[in-house]
């Protein structure tokens, strides 16, 4: 299934990508910036060029842009500076940290503004190719470390659960960015921004030709 037909039904299959008023205002903030001058305002400037080759990797150019050619990158950042709780900014740049210290090391280089996509992949492969059963063993893990440090007690996480949440977490919000930017809200999916009649029972099929819905 191609990407285009895979996010048309995607519908509400992932819990958050319902549109709400503060992303909506997130994407609209991000949909008149230029892509290539971009001063991120919770990462730094080496960290920014990484998420944003992150994205891409997640989301390529195909038959739909990539994911930073919808400005997906600009909204994680303000997402994680406008959004998060500190202690949510906190883990990021923790995890995050863990998973660019593991692209160094793999890489033999010594900067991230020196990691280049093909640095990026194989971690990134790496980080999210768990079982299931590994998947749920790391959410207990990352939930107890989390909890841990909302009681003010010293926690540490293993290296390895601290890529797989930064990778995970990223990935999540690669999506979520896709689906609520602009392009794919009218493109892709079923854009309707003046309703009708309402049908409460119908086929989604019979109604939209099978895409989800955009509002």
């Amino acid at each position: 299934m191609d990407r285009r037909k895979a996010l048309k039904n995607m519908g509400l299959a992932m819990g958050y990508t319902l549109a709400t008023p503060t992303l909506i205002s997130l994407m609209q903030s991000c949909k008149g910036e230029p892509a290539v001058v971009w001063t991120p305002d919770f990462f730094t400037m080496d960290e920014g060029s990484a998420v944003t080759k992150l994205v891409d990797i997640i989301l390529p150019k195909t038959d739909t842009p990539s994911a930073s050619e919808v400005n997906v990158h600009l909204f994680i950042d303000k997402f994680a500076n406008e959004v998060m709780e500190k202690e949510q900014q906190d883990f990021v740049r923790m995890s995050m940290n863990k998973f660019m210290d593991k692209v160094l090391a793999d890489s033999g280089k010594e900067q991230i503004k020196d990691i280049t996509t093909e640095d990026l992949e194989p971690v990134l492969a790496a980080a999210l190719k768990v079982s299931n059963e590994d998947k749920i063993t790391n959410m207990k893990m990352i939930n107890t470390y989390n909890k841990a440090v909302a009681a003010g007690e010293e926690a540490q996480l293993d290296d390895t659960v601290s890529r797989f949440a930064f990778a995970d977490n990223l990935r999540g919000l690669t999506i979520w960015g896709y689906k609520t930017s602009e392009y794919v809200g009218e493109e892709v999916l079923a854009y309707l921004p003046v309703p009708g009649e309402y049908i409460g029972c119908a086929d989604t099929q019979e109604l939209t030709g099978g895409k989800a819905w955009s509002l």
